[in-house]
C-alpha cells in the first residue's frame, strides 16, 4: 500500500463525503459497503434499461466503474488521484426488475496500478456481469 494510504477509514463516511458523481447519482447508485478490501452499491434496473426492457448494458458499467474508481482512489490515499485507464464488462445474463448489487475486490494493489474486479447480480444472487477495471494512481500536483 502506498505510504500515505489511509488507516482504518470509515470508507462509507468517506465515501459520502467525496460523493459518487452526478451520473452515478442519477442512475440511483448507492454504497452499502467500503473500504479497500470490498466495496458493494446497489442500483435499480428501473429508470436505467435499453428500450426493451433489459438492464442497459452501459448502466452496468457504471456501477463498476463507480465501484472500481472510488475504491482504487481510497486505497491511493491522501494527496494522490486515481484514473481509470482501461475497463471491459462481460454480460451474461439481464436483469430486468429490482435491483443488481456489484461486488468490488482488488486484484492488484499497487502505488501506481490498481486493478478491481466487479461482479454485479440480480436479486435473487446470479451474475448478470463481470467487469474489470484498471486505475493509474498518480500524485495529485
Amino acid at each position: 500500500m502506498p505510504e500515505n494510504a489511509p488507516v482504518n477509514v470509515d470508507g462509507l463516511a468517506w465515501a459520502a463525503a467525496r460523493g459518487m458523481g452526478a451520473l452515478a447519482e442519477k442512475m440511483g447508485v448507492e454504497f452499502t459497503e467500503f473500504s479497500v478490501e470490498r466495496c458493494v452499491a446497489t442500483m435499480p434496473v428501473e429508470g436505467n434499461t435499453q428500450p426493451v426492457g433489459l438492464l442497459h448494458g452501459g448502466a452496468y458499467v457504471v456501477l463498476g466503474e463507480s465501484l472500481g474508481s472510488m475504491a482504487a482512489n481510497l486505497h491511493a490515499g491522501p494527496g494522490r488521484l486515481a484514473v481509470g485507464v482501461d475497463i471491459n464488462a462481460t454480460h451474461t445474463r439481464s436483469a430486468t426488475s429490482g435491483v443488481v448489487t456489484g461486488v468490488c475486490t482488488p486484484v492488484h494493489l499497487g502505488r501506481t496500478v490498481t486493478v478491481h474486479e466487479v461482479v454485479v447480480t440480480d436479486d435473487q444472487g446470479r451474475r448478470c456481469s463481470t467487469i474489470r477495471i484498471t486505475n493509474h494512481v498518480r500524485r495529485i500536483e
